[in-house]
Formats: structure tokens, C-alpha cells, sequence
């Protein structure tokens, strides 16, 4: 599948100043203003005043906090901008002949997944790039899931979808909605949480016969086990990000791939790609 450029996630617009969005930041890592100080050389007394506003923070001030607070790198652009100082990170689309490199290497990577699924995915979760493996599974999905940004979590647990075929459904519903919080909780987008509303409102359909948690299998994680072709195929999940990112784009793709969970699901997955 090619890569193909999405919108940009929505960030909350800095009219607060610099101070408290920095305090909020602090209050949801649970960090106090002296053990801050402490991470990022700095005084208990400044980190105070910077945040009530009766100090201006530098540019390499707010960078610094901002790296040790694990800020986005989104969220530090909003921070830089708040403190009255130019984004440092740019947000190149996806299509840009600047991210040619990128866009191949993470192309010969998925491709090089096979038989194995593999997909790339935004922020707000928008497909970007998927393999041959997933296409397998997404196989009989209605063409108006697909198309034509097609997201990974509709396309999981929408009725419509992969989720009638989920013989764990419940338990994978409720990891994905748990992934999707957390999400939330560190980016603040709006348009998360819209997603996030709509998929949670799906009528969850009913689980197949023979469908639940009992499993023959000590599974090491939680496994995805959907059925194709007449077999339940059993996944684990593994989802990687860049190191180091200086690109908003960049800093918000994901690769997941998607691990055999057990002998017979590989010997399936190769004998038809075979």
C-alpha cells in the first residue's frame, strides 16, 4: 500500500503563556518544581517563577523543560510560541521530496515484514502505509472503511470491520481503548478524542462461537485473534517510533507489526503468501 500524507492532529493554542502550560505539563508527569529544577539545572525558585509568569523563560529554557518533562514534540512548538519565540521543529507533509528517504526506507521496511502484518499510522491513527499482511486480514472490509484515508481503529472495531471477526474482541477493544486515553492524555488533540468517542460508541457485536479467554497457549501478550479463511490467526503487537525526531510529521508516525502468536499461525501466513 503507498504511503500517502494526512492532516496535521489539532494542538490547543498557547493563550495561556508559557508558565502554565508548563505547570500542567509538570502536574501530568507528577514531577514537583524542585525535582524539575533538579533535571533540568535549574532552581525551585526559578521553575516557580516561570510558571506564575514572574519570569520569562530562554529559548533553551523551555527546550530544556520541555525535554525533561517528555513533552511532544508538537506540544513544544506550542510551549516555544507561548514563550514568544519561534517553532523549532517543522512539520513537513508526508509527500514532501524532503521525506523521500523516509518514506522509502519505511516502504522497504513493512514490505520486508511480509508474510508478516505491518502498518504505519499518524497521530489521529490514519493508515499511511500498510503491507500485504494486512491487506490479507482486512480482506471483505466495505470499501467506504477503506477509502479514502482509511484509520486503523475504525477499520478494527467498527461493526462493519475487522471486529466481527475478532474472537477476542472484548479484551482487544479494550486494550485499543486504553492505548487510545493514554494518547490523549499526553497530546490533548482534539481530534483524538473525537476518534476516540465515535469508536467507543460501536455496537460491539457478538462474540463467535468458541470465542473467549480461555487459550491452550501461554501466551507471553495479549494476543489479536481474528479468524481468516475458516483459522483463527493469533497476533502479538509490537508498535515502534523514531528516536530523536526533529519533524512534528515525523515525531507522530507509529510502525506496528503484528507477530505470529503461535506455530501454526506462521505456517498459515507463509503457505499463503507462498
Amino acid at each position: 500500500m503507498t504511503i500517502v500524507a494526512s492532516g496535521p492532529a489539532a494542538s490547543p493554542a498557547a493563550g495561556k503563556g508559557v508558565g502554565p502550560l508548563l505547570r500542567a505539563w509538570r502536574e501530568r508527569r507528577r514531577v514537583s518544581q524542585l525535582e524539575l529544577a533538579l533535571r533540568a539545572d535549574s532552581s525551585a525558585r526559578h521553575i516557580s517563577f516561570i510558571e506564575t509568569g514572574r519570569s520569562r523563560p530562554s529559548e533553551e529554557m523551555v527546550l530544556r523543560l520541555a525535554e525533561r518533562l517528555e513533552v511532544p514534540v508538537r506540544e513544544r512548538n506550542a510551549l516555544l510560541l507561548a514563550a514568544g519565540y519561534a517553532p523549532r521543529y517543522a512539520q513537513t507533509p508526508l509527500d514532501d521530496p524532503a521525506l523521500d528517504a523516509l518514506r522509502d526506507g519505511i516502504e522497504r521496511l513493512i514490505r520486508g515484514y511480509e508474510p508478516y502484518p505491518a502498518l504505519v499510522v499518524d497521530a489521529g491513527y490514519t493508515v499511511v502505509a500498510a503491507n500485504r499482511g494486512v491487506a490479507m486480514l482486512l480482506e471483505g472490509v466495505p470499501e467506504r472503511l477503506m477509502a479514502p484515508a482509511p484509520n486503523a481503529m475504525r477499520l478494527t472495531l467498527h461493526p462493519e470491520g475487522m471486529a466481527p471477526r475478532i474472537r477476542n474482541l472484548a479484551q482487544w477493544r479494550g486494550h485499543l481503548l486504553a492505548q487510545m486515553e493514554r494518547e490523549i492524555a499526553l497530546h490533548r488533540s482534539d481530534r483524538l478524542r473525537a476518534l476516540y468517542e465515535e469508536v467507543a460508541a460501536y455496537p460491539v457485536p457478538e462474540e463467535p462461537p468458541g470465542a473467549g479467554p480461555a487459550e491452550p497457549v501461554p501466551y507471553f501478550a495479549l494476543p489479536l485473534r481474528v479468524e481468516h479463511g475458516g483459522r483463527v490467526l493469533s497476533f502479538v503487537s509490537s508498535i515502534s517510533t523514531f528516536n530523536t525526531p526533529m519533524d512534528v510529521t515525523v515525531a507522530e508516525l507509529a510502525i506496528e507489526t503484528f507477530l505470529p502468536a503461535d506455530r501454526a499461525t506462521a505456517e498459515y501466513l507463509h503457505a499463503t503468501a507462498g
